[in-house]
């Protein structure tokens, strides 16, 4: 009986031999993609054309919804998503724990796109007189470097004011219910809160932060499929000249995604910045500043090179920038 026993048992190990690879292979074949409710890659894929271009390579495509950047980038790191968009501040973070991942692209600066905002009958009149006061954000996200910098601006310091950290619609229940004295929050929260609740902008980006959006993959998935990434790359920056020049088309798919009224739709998409461009040594410079100030806020646990985490393109992609 043993030879008998000794077959089955080999059959046994190259079936599962056989099921592991082709769940290897599967997942090869899959390009598994983080998106959030809002921006450039919700319009993509509406559009459909990435799953087409993708299809002739053999490549699958699979969306997931995340509530924000710094959630995103936590499924970047453990591995559920390949592929996704954040704000300037979450890579930080991201790559402070330990995530190995590689900033692929960025869209344009959209410094009027987060806003520090009051109240519409607070009696703040400027950022210095926040000190002592509560400022509620989402930690971690690209409204934090705002945070920062506008404080700076204002010759306070970080510990000046109090944080208190929520995800956006409780920041927006406490803003409500007057809990909080301020709330640092992006597009298009932001654009619903001026209109909805008349809240009062009291420093947006403008001559402070850029704001970027930054496209990041593992760096596993980028070199291994650089030919995946450089067709994701054209497509993103497709839609992006797409988006830019139809705003009020952008409005119509966007809206109802959103659950927004189309007017408070169209002042978010008029705010954002559109395209995907390879990263320059200017924008490398300005999110190693980023880092480099929250390493100084003990906000991250040790200094970062973001130069050593920047994808190399093929070449053909780097014609077309």
């Amino acid at each position: 009986m043993r030879p008998v026993i000794l077959r089955r048992g080999l059959v046994a190990l190259f079936a599962a031999a056989v099921t592991f690879g082709a769940i290897t292979q599967a997942q090869a074949e899959t390009l598994r993609i983080g998106y959030q409710k809002y921006g450039t890659l919700v319009l993509l894929k509406a559009k459909g054309t990435l799953e087409k271009r993708l299809a002739a390579q053999g490549v699958d495509v699979q969306w997931t919804e995340f509530p924000g950047g710094p959630q995103l980038l936590e499924g970047l790191n453990v591995g559920s998503i390949d592929f996704g968009v954040t704000g300037e501040t979450p890579p930080v973070f991201a790559q402070a724990a330990g995530a190995d991942l590689l900033y692929v692209a960025y869209e344009p600066p959209a410094p009027h796109s987060e806003a520090i905002l009051l109240p519409k009958d607070s009696p703040i009149k400027s950022v210095a007189e926040l000190k002592g006061k509560k400022v509620v954000l989402n930690k971690g996200s690209n409204v934090h470097y705002l945070l920062v910098r506008a404080l700076e601006d204002a010759g306070l310091k970080y510990t000046d004011i109090q944080t208190v950290f929520l995800p956006p619609a409780d920041a927006r229940a406490a803003f409500e219910r007057g809990s909080v004295d301020a709330w640092v929050i992006w597009d298009p929260y932001q654009a619903a809160a001026e209109q909805q609740l008349q809240a009062r902008t009291l420093r947006d980006g403008q001559g402070i932060v850029d704001n970027h959006q930054f496209y990041l993959a593992t760096k596993p998935y980028a070199q291994k499929n650089p030919e995946v990434i450089k067709t994701l790359v054209e497509e993103v920056r497709a839609v992006g000249e797409w988006s830019r020049a139809n705003p009020q088309e952008v409005t119509e798919q966007v809206s109802p995604l959103l659950g927004l009224p189309a007017d408070i739709t169209l002042t978010a998409v008029k705010r954002q910045g559109y395209g995907a461009l390879l990263l320059t040594p200017e924008v490398v410079a300005a999110q190693q500043k980023i880092a480099d100030s929250f390493y100084q806020l003990k906000l991250i646990p040790k200094p970062l090179s973001i130069k050593d985490v920047i994808w190399t393109p093929p070449a053909a992609v780097a014609k077309a920038q």
